[in-house]
């Protein structure tokens, strides 16, 4: 074979190419499009989106964490700072569990609920893809026997997807931006949990959205747990120093218990997408 005779690769077999600066874009708008093209061929056209911190953990370890802290200390003579300091943590990591199990139980009385609507698939639970409450979220999913989403994202220190995301609704995301794009493109509700720097950046994006008008739809946003949102984050200081109107803290209420989420996400969701309106969007 002559030199001649030699192909170089087609630009969208050239793997250098793809995974080099010059070719982002290409691969940002991958991004769009698989996703996209798997949402259809699930036929999934809605969901409700649950976000949180990855560091809630459930109940159960928490629970044991403490008791094994508890049983140092008793058979310490002196406690060092270091061991007191971690039954402090541990006391708290068992407080914010409830949000977890909290969270367990919503996503299965909405999947639940959402599986009587098969044909498209509606308010289908998705979430992070992670551990803490976006396991929470697909577990609870699982034990409703319905199936849920996981945008996943790689991170250098974090996450792997957990294990109850359903089989072929896993992704793997590089661009937040992306991710994000996917979490409000098909949502028609969301849920916020507890959570960190992550979960408020996607909560302040949703509602900077709404507030603006560019996501047009109805979108319930619920933020679950009123004394830990309104401890991190002051609302009524925004008010009054009129950075924000009190008719944009319409934009969300607080919610307390997984019963009460429930009730009020189905009401929403039944009265905007389903009475009368069967092809809402």
């Amino acid at each position: 074979m002559t030199r001649h005779d030699r192909k170089p690769p087609k630009a969208y077999k050239d793997l250098e190419f793809l995974n080099s600066p010059d070719a982002r874009v290409v691969r940002m708008i991958a991004e769009f499009l698989e996703p996209q093209r798997r949402f259809r061929m699930a036929n999934i056209r809605d969901t409700i989106v649950m976000f949180g911190s990855a560091r809630i953990r459930p109940r159960k370890e928490t629970l044991a964490r403490l008791r094994g802290i508890e049983a140092a200390i008793r058979r310490s003579r002196r406690p060092t700072k270091q061991l007191l300091t971690s039954l402090r943590d541990a006391e708290i990591q068992v407080e914010m569990s409830r949000y977890y199990e909290d969270a367990v139980e919503l996503a299965r009385l909405l999947t639940a609920w959402g599986k009587r609507y098969s044909s498209p698939r509606r308010f289908v639970i998705c979430s992070g893809g992670g551990p803490g409450i976006m396991e929470a979220a697909n577990k609870g999913a699982a034990l409703a026997k319905g199936e849920s989403i996981g945008l996943n994202i790689s991170l250098p220190f974090e996450q792997s997807a957990n294990a109850y995301v359903s089989p072929g609704l896993d992704f793997e995301f590089h661009y937040f931006f992306m991710r994000k794009l996917w979490f409000v493109y098909l949502a028609k509700a969301l849920v916020v949990f507890p959570g960190g720097f992550g979960t408020m950046d996607e909560l302040m994006e949703v509602l900077t959205l709404l507030q603006t008008t560019k996501v047009k739809k109805p979108m319930a946003v619920v933020m679950y747990g009123e004394e830990y949102w309104k401890k991190v984050l002051d609302f009524d200081a925004l008010v009054l120093h009129g950075m924000i109107t009190r008719d944009d803290l319409k934009l969300f209420r607080f919610m307390e218990s997984p019963e009460d989420a429930f009730a009020y996400l189905k009401e929403f969701l039944t009265a905007t997408y389903l009475k009368g309106n069967s092809n809402g969007a």
